[in-house]
């Protein structure tokens, strides 16, 4: 079993920045594909970036794109998320989510991630 927990969210202003991490525990995620998303009150769970395993490959939202960076350092079991520019629509829960299986097609599709956090809120004010 897989256990994802998140944290470094928190109250930003527009323009700002922040640093999520997800850190694996459980079994090791090294091995998994990564991604993050984020849902939004009254909106549907939508994909921000996604990772391989290796860190080789890297895909984005349209929205993140430019302003976030996703990467990860399988020694320490963690994923990152750096969030500069923020802007208050990037207001939303943050999740990860990792699954052994290949998402070389499949990364924004959040049905494809087999293990889930709890989530962390990230609120940028304006």
């Amino acid at each position: 079993q897989v256990q994802l927990v998140e944290s470094g969210g928190g109250l930003v202003q527009a323009g700002g920045s922040l640093r999520l991490s997800c850190a694996g525990s459980g079994r090791t995620v090294s091995v998994y594909a990564m991604g993050w998303f984020r849902q939004a009150p009254g909106k549907e769970r939508e994909f921000v970036a996604a990772i391989s395993w290796s860190g080789g490959s890297t895909h984005y939202a349209d929205s993140a794109k430019g302003r976030f960076t996703i990467s990860r350092d399988n020694a320490k079991n963690t994923v990152y998320l750096q969030m500069n520019s923020l802007k208050p629509e990037d207001t939303a829960l943050y999740y990860c989510a990792g699954t052994p299986r290949s998402i070389i097609l499949t990364y924004a599709f959040p049905t494809q991630y087999d293990y889930w956090g709890q989530g962390t809120q990230v609120t940028v004010s304006s």
